[in-house]
């Protein structure tokens, strides 16, 4: 009777150590939006720069999300003796794979997407250098307003980076991008020397970079 006794202990213990080990682990699925960080700092210290980008992902399934960033810039380049006004708005949407394994009730990730950016803006020439090799004359600067709006252009983004969260709901992230011209509308008098959404641009390249640091929220819809 107390070897029966002793059996049944035993299979409680191990059903017991079975059910805990088999804990299902629940993920949250839902809407989180945010704001790039630096973008905001950029504009506070750096004179003639001001932009603003809002960002969102949604979960799709346990490693997929759909993504998009939509912002605003107004720059100015005054460099190599020119100096341009960029105004203009871009958005840019496609989907983010996470490639990190989280323990049980953490959110993290480290991921990698792709993005197809479209941005509308305008671009205005507002003064340039006349280059000369002959020390006997001054470089003549010419102050001119050549402005043409209505410009569009567009490109493939591949975007890597890793979000944290530092506390319920609330993430960090930074991210790195880079990015390939697909199409351009230029100016009749002189290159777009900036795009919003892809940043400078180079006669002897098609690529161009970027980055962000933002803080998002999630907000649950429900857990699976």
């Amino acid at each position: 009777m107390a070897q029966d006794e002793t059996i049944t202990i035993e299979e409680s213990e191990a059903v017991e150590t079975i059910a805990s080990d088999t804990i299902p682990k629940t993920k949250k699925y839902g809407i989180r939006l945010g704001v790039d960080i630096s973008k905001l700092v950029r504009t506070a210290v750096e004179e003639g720069y001001t932009s603003f980008e809002v960002n969102g992902d949604y979960r799709l399934t346990k490693k997929i999300y759909a993504a998009a960033e939509l912002g605003t810039s107004d720059r100015v380049w005054d460099k190599d003796g020119l100096k341009t006004t960029t105004t203009g708005s871009y958005i840019k949407i496609g989907a983010d794979l996470n490639a990190y394994n989280n323990w049980l009730n953490m959110n993290n990730s480290i991921f990698g997407g792709l993005r197809y950016g479209f941005s509308t803006f305008s671009q205005e020439l507002n003064s340039y250098s006349i280059y000369t090799t002959n020390p006997a004359f001054p470089v003549a600067q010419r102050d001119v307003s050549i402005k043409e709006s209505g410009l569009t252009a567009s490109w493939a983004e591949l975007i890597v980076g890793f979000k944290t969260e530092v506390l319920n709901n609330l993430f960090l992230s930074i991210n790195l991008q880079l990015k390939r011209k697909v199409s351009e509308d230029e100016p009749e008098e002189f290159d777009n020397l900036i795009i919003p959404g892809f940043n400078r641009t180079y006669d002897f390249s098609q690529f161009g970079v970027g980055y962000g640091y933002t803080i998002s929220y999630l907000i649950p819809l429900y857990k699976k």
